[in-house]
């Protein structure tokens, strides 16, 4: 899977902004959680949408953006978690062994 980095602020309202053209999926990780590893690897196991630009959210190095993401989408803060934003808001979330690579087509 080619993630790209969710950094700062700044992208976060870029990608907000992208998704009225293509839909954009969060994935929310804790790399010191081994719950967020094991959901990481079968989300990736079972990803295979090529329409969604998918960013990965690194909570331990940015938790300032992830903070930014609950608030402006009214979405409570959860690890692992993730959010599919499209048309600039958020479609889809789920957390922890609900989050399901299949449902995200259904979304697009």
């Amino acid at each position: 899977m080619n993630w790209e980095q969710l950094t700062d602020l700044q992208q976060l309202k870029q990608l907000t902004e992208a998704s009225y053209q293509v839909p954009v999926l969060f994935f929310k990780h804790s790399t010191r959680c081994s719950i967020s590893v094991m959901v990481l690897n079968r989300f990736e196991r079972e990803w295979n949408n090529m329409t969604v630009h998918p960013y990965f959210l690194d909570l331990l190095n940015y938790r300032e953006v992830s903070n930014q993401i609950a608030i402006f989408f009214e979405i409570e803060h959860q690890s692992p978690q993730v959010l599919l934003i499209k048309d600039g808001s958020c479609v889809y979330h789920a957390s922890h062994n609900a989050i399901d690579a299949h449902v995200i087509n259904e979304f697009c």
